[in-house]
């Protein structure tokens, strides 16, 4: 019987995780567990306007009530829930805490993927996006938020798989082609 994988992309805003992972769901077929779904829920509970500036009271105040790594406590559950050995895709793991857990939950079956790309041009991409659009000024900041105060760069530096995003969306099909090639072993 083949392992259990749980992958998690990880990555800045504007890397292009999001289209890794719809790109993985489609290659794979795997179900995704999105862990900024307790942001959303908790912003339609409090009728709030989806934006950067409630987004991010909305993650601080989770994360100060319920602590570090709620997010990834949440999704955890959600995964068990699931038939024992199904592959599982993760989105928007954030912090090293959030890593640790998982690593704890999962052991050798949870894998990190990084999609990286320069600031300028993930800002770029964030300032086009249709949903949920960035200024310059908002996506910098929420680099600096989630390097500082959620420890992000640890997941990233510790990822099992890098790509680097900064060519056409051909380029990055083709690098998850290879990387889909690889996971599902």
């Amino acid at each position: 019987m083949s392992k259990r994988k749980i992958v998690a992309v990880v990555g800045l805003p504007g890397s292009g995780k999001t289209e890794a992972i719809n790109y993985l769901i489609k290659k794979l077929g795997w179900p995704k567990v999105y862990l900024g779904n307790a942001t959303f829920e908790e912003m339609a509970r409090r009728k709030m306007a989806i934006n950067e500036k409630n987004e991010r009271l909305i993650r601080e105040e989770l994360r100060k009530k319920y602590g570090p790594a709620c997010y990834a406590l949440r999704a955890i559950k959600k995964i068990k829930k699931l038939k024992s050995r199904q592959n599982v895709l993760v989105e928007s793991l954030y912090s090293w805490g959030e890593y640790l857990e998982f690593k704890k939950a999962f052991g050798n079956d949870f894998f990190t993927v990084a999609i990286c790309a320069p600031p300028r041009l993930r800002y770029a991409r964030l300032d086009k996006r249709k949903i949920r659009p960035l200024t310059l000024l908002e996506a910098r900041s929420r680099d600096y938020c989630q390097i500082v105060n959620l420890s992000q760069a640890g997941p990233i530096a510790m990822a099992d798989y890098t790509i680097i995003n900064d060519g056409s969306w051909r380029d990055l099909n083709k690098k998850l082609e290879a990387l889909s090639k690889v996971v599902k072993k």
